[in-house]
């Protein structure tokens, strides 16, 4: 067994309903806890979440090396990973979302791939649902799928690899020593700028299929909009700190949304343009009328491509989901273009904002 001292880490905000799982599932590691700490980061939560974690604290105090709650008062992500990188007395440190479970054996997996040499790790990251109702599922299913989320490794599994970014990320003390604490101007972005640093600092970020934990998805449609148009908003903001850390599948929602308002605007104007002077000028008349209908057949085929591929996705994403299939998959086209709508927006008014802060 493995004496490497490892930090887990929690960083959260107004997560009373979820933080008991998250923990029960720390205290259920079947690495020694002799070789544990548990660092818990509060964001000046206004529910009961640091009482929770204080409560953990104590219980456990004699149950791991150390448990500390610490406290985050810029409530952000980043701020938070600041706060526990200032503390921790580990050799390596992984942080776990207050959403999400690990299996027992995921500390001593990542553990595992430690002892190969390799300096940071991290593994497969399902989503799963708190509750098994129809519409839930069929989120999931919207989220699962590549056309509904995105390309990242940790959502595809593309077996045992080297890749850009990783989620419930394992690092040695030595990465942060020398790559430096997280950008706190990144709210939602900041593992792609952090990442992007470590890899230009010549670290390889290892995806090791072996090592999995899951992530609840959002619980409501409303939730998860909500959610695509935050990370969109800090996709288009991160894009002008370090466009670098980002890929091109990033801005593909951008794309699509852009160019639903330059076909409608120009369709909307060439329309309006053509009523107005078609008395008057009839050489511009002609100009206007010929943009106006390679418009339209470009606007066309453009939706016909899109409902084509929403329809094939999903018509994939419900046969995955077998003894799951219910009525409401008939919904997912429809789900795929409300995310990718809200993901776009977010990246489109992310661009706009010219504030230092979202």
């Amino acid at each position: 067994m493995s004496d490497m001292l490892i930090t887990m880490c929690v960083i959260a905000y107004n997560e009373e309903q979820n933080i008991n799982g998250i923990l029960e599932c720390i205290k259920n590691q079947d690495y020694d806890h002799n070789n544990m700490e548990v660092v818990l980061v509060d964001g000046a939560s206004t529910d009961n979440t640091r009482a929770l974690m204080c409560e953990f604290a104590l219980d456990n105090k004699d149950e791991f090396r150390r448990v500390v709650v610490l406290d985050n008062p810029k409530k952000t992500l980043p701020s938070g990973w600041n706060v526990a990188l200032r503390e921790y007395k580990g050799d390596a440190i992984i942080k776990v979302d207050a959403h999400a479970v690990i299996p027992e054996d995921f500390v001593s997996k990542n553990v595992r791939v430690f002892e190969t040499g390799e300096y940071i790790c991290g593994g497969q990251r399902p989503n799963i649902i708190d509750k098994p109702t129809p519409f839930k599922e069929t989120l999931l299913l919207a989220e699962s799928s590549m056309f509904g989320s995105s390309i990242a490794s940790y959502r595809n599994n593309p077996g045992k690899t080297y890749v850009k970014s990783l989620f419930h990320a394992a690092y040695r003390r030595e990465v942060f020593e020398k790559v430096g604490f997280f950008n706190e101007e990144l709210v939602r972005t900041e593992d792609n700028e952090i990442h992007y640093r470590m890899r230009k600092a010549g670290y390889k970020l290892c995806f090791d299929p072996d090592i999995i934990s899951y992530q609840y998805t959002r619980s409501s449609l409303k939730a998860m909009l909500k959610q695509k148009y935050a990370n969109g908003y800090w996709i288009g903001k991160t894009s002008k700190v370090c466009p670098k850390c980002l890929s091109i599948y990033h801005f593909v929602p951008f794309a699509f949304v852009s160019a639903i308002i330059a076909s409608g605007s120009v369709i909307g104007a060439t329309g309006l343009a053509e009523c107005i002077k078609k008395r008057h000028n009839h050489t511009l008349g002609k100009g206007i009328s010929a943009l106006r209908k390679v418009t339209v057949v470009l606007t066309t085929v453009m939706w016909v491509l899109y409902a084509l591929m929403a329809s094939g996705m999903a018509a994939v994403s419900a046969f995955k989901a077998e003894d799951k299939r219910n009525i409401t998959n008939a919904c997912l086209p429809v789900l795929f273009l409300l995310l990718h709508l809200s993901y776009g927006i977010g990246t489109i008014a992310g661009l706009m904002d010219k504030s230092k802060r979202g």
